[in-house]
């Protein structure tokens, strides 16, 4: 089973256990949610009309770790951890991961020290396994390990929920593009018939040659069929060549011995 639909089933069952709780019974189902190891995704569960009504209540604080498991990362939970319910280890492993992708929708080569600062890691090893083994084997992220210049080279990352006013960004984003890749093929439909129109005129001008030189061809084999003509009449002319038969037939005067 890939990725995306496990993430789908497990969506699907979040939200109907979050549809038919209540109060703190809803409270441990968030709990459950934010704290399994193959869910990724939160923004279902926090459209739920029963979740939305923690607002305000004495769970609300449940409200905002389902909200900070959607968009935040882990510096934002230590900004705010005295109005956020203690994480369990498995919290805290999960909003790790999600940091990785928050980091690598921006940036896709990212240095050790930017992600031991953000994660709170001491060291390279640890680094180097977190990445490995709660991330690229999770299936989250992959990417490349480079040691010699201390960064991890992101080839691919599981997206996250939209946060607030981004789709509008991802729209505006998506109609700019349209827009370049419209422009594009209309630069592209005109380079084509440019060239259409260069291949008309090269063929018209290929065809232009052919026909003239045919015309010079012809120019001169009239020209060598007159001169063979005119050689013809010179030699067939009375007196003009006379016959050697005939002239060794011809009686010999005193001068010519």
């Amino acid at each position: 089973m890939d990725i995306e639909q496990r993430q789908a089933e497990l969506i699907d069952a979040f939200v109907k256990q979050a549809s038919t709780h209540n109060g703190s019974a809803l409270a441990t189902v968030i709990l459950d949610a934010t704290s399994h190891p193959s869910l990724f995704a939160f923004s279902e569960i926090l459209a739920v009309p029963n979740v939305v009504e923690l607002g305000g209540t004495e769970n609300s604080v449940y409200l905002d770790m389902l909200r900070l498991f959607a968009h935040g990362t882990w510096s934002d939970y230590k900004s705010n951890v005295d109005r956020l319910p203690q994480l369990v280890p498995d919290q805290a492993l999960k909003l790790k991961q999600l940091t990785v992708l928050t980091l690598a929708e921006t940036n896709k080569v990212l240095p050790y020290d930017q992600l031991m600062q953000e994660l709170d890691v001491t060291n390279v090893r640890e680094l180097e396994d977190f990445l490995i083994n709660e991330c690229m084997y999770a299936g989250i992220v992959r990417g490349k390990l480079d040691q010699l210049r201390r960064c991890f080279e992101v080839q691919f990352a599981a997206g996250r929920d939209l946060r607030p006013g981004q789709l509008g960004c991802m729209i505006q984003t998506l109609s700019n593009w349209l827009g370049t890749s419209d422009n594009l093929l209309l630069s592209i439909q005109e380079k084509i018939k440019w060239a259409d129109t260069m291949s008309e005129l090269d063929k018209k001008h290929r065809k232009e040659v052919e026909e003239r030189v045919e015309e010079v061809k012809k120019s001169f084999s009239v020209k060598a069929d007159i001169d063979f003509r005119g050689h013809e009449e010179i030699y067939s002319e009375p007196g003009g060549v006379m016959d050697y038969e005939e002239d060794r037939s011809r009686p010999k005067s005193l001068y010519d011995e």
